[in-house]
């Protein structure tokens, strides 16, 4: 099983700013495209941005300029900074990774645990 870690979530007003961060266990996988996705109550998870092992971002339109993803292959970390938050960003916040697991000949997605934002005044 692959693990991972997130950290980074809290509490900010409207217009600051958050970085999360997301770490990969039993690194000696190999990880393609990793991810953050966010719930909010009553929503469906929806994607926030995607990147792939060559840095290719994709993004929600309502994030671009705002929020940026980066990643560290060497460390199998993912990040994401946002800033300009607004009360709308509020959700749980899910790190993801698409794994090649050899036993099943496939990529499987892998989920953390999550992380709360609430950005509230």
């Amino acid at each position: 099983q692959v693990q991972l870690v997130e950290s980074g979530g809290g509490l900010v007003q409207p217009g600051g700013s958050l970085r999360l961060s997301c770490a990969a266990s039993r690194t000696f996988y190999s990880i393609f495209d990793m991810g953050w996705y966010r719930q909010a109550p009553g929503k469906e998870r929806e994607l926030v941005a995607s990147i792939t092992v060559a840095g290719t971002t994709n993004y929600k339109d309502a994030v671009k300029g705002r929020f940026t993803i980066s990643r560290d292959n060497a460390k199998n970390t993912v990040n994401l900074q946002m800033n300009t938050l607004e009360p709308e960003d509020t959700a749980v916040y899910y790190c993801k990774a698409d794994v090649l697991i050899p036993a099943a000949k496939t990529k499987l997605p892998f989920w953390g645990q999550g992380t709360q934002v609430t950005v509230s005044s």
